[in-house]
């Protein structure tokens, strides 16, 4: 049974998870910060004016943090990339043949292992 090397989404893994929603909103709204300064002080060199700068960045940079929120969870449900290692994960308490035969089913039915 090769257990090592198996691709799954997190959200399809109840074994590890690997990036919450609050994580991915954490990271929209840092990544949104360093963003809306930059913006504002390209707006205001070209437009010279702090009512149109603050309209152009806050209209912008609102856009960007759900758009970036709902691209980091699509790709958190996407398995490419990823390798989940059976072998790291820590067990309370050793597998039974009964906990080994279930999992190798759910594996197989799952399509990680050949039938």
């Amino acid at each position: 049974m090769r257990l090592m090397g198996l691709h799954r989404p997190a959200r399809l893994c109840p074994m590890k998870q690997l990036e919450s929603r609050k994580r991915s909103w954490a990271k929209s709204l840092v990544w949104r910060v360093v963003g809306v300064l930059l913006l504002g002080v390209i707006a205001y060199l070209v437009t010279s004016n702090w009512e149109q700068m603050t309209i152009i960045t806050l209209i912008f940079h609102g856009l960007r943090v759900v758009l970036y929120y709902v691209h980091e969870r699509i790709w958190d449900q996407i398995a490419w990339g990823r390798v989940v290692k059976l072998a790291d994960l820590s067990l309370k308490r050793p597998l039974t043949p009964e906990d080994h035969r279930e999992l190798e089913e759910l594996l197989r039915r799952r399509g990680y292992l050949e039938a």
